[in-house]
């Protein structure tokens, strides 16, 4: 079963943040670990990943820099930077306010007095 894509959609940004806060990392791998997270029930189209990585790069959120593999291709690290890792925080709160709301609206049938 997968994840409706429309569910994460508005969530790549801070994924992606979340990744990188664990160190320093690149495209593939980043796709790899939410495969890994998500048992293999997600991950973004490259064009959608890259995408996400400029409009980073652009805000001051991340920074990129080539690595210097001694074998295969040369891969285009990403890693986080003081604002994107404030932008994380800040996204988490947000998420968790955000949650509390929908939870509530979808569970509503829950929380009805009884007899109604």
């Amino acid at each position: 079963m997968s994840i409706a894509s429309d569910l994460i959609r508005g969530h790549t940004d801070n994924i992606i943040l979340s990744l990188l806060m664990k160190g320093d990392s690149y495209g593939y791998r980043i796709n790899k670990d939410i495969m890994e997270l998500t048992d293999r029930r997600f991950e973004f189209k490259e064009a959608t990943l890259y995408t996400a990585f400029r409009r980073l790069e652009q805000s001051g959120a991340i920074i990129s820099y080539w690595g210097d593999e001694q074998a295969g291709a040369r891969r285009k690290y990403y890693s986080i930077t003081d604002k994107g890792r404030r932008q994380y925080i800040e996204s988490l709160t947000e998420w968790e306010k955000t949650k509390n709301v929908v939870d509530r609206l979808l569970y509503a049938a829950k929380h009805e007095p009884e007899g109604l």
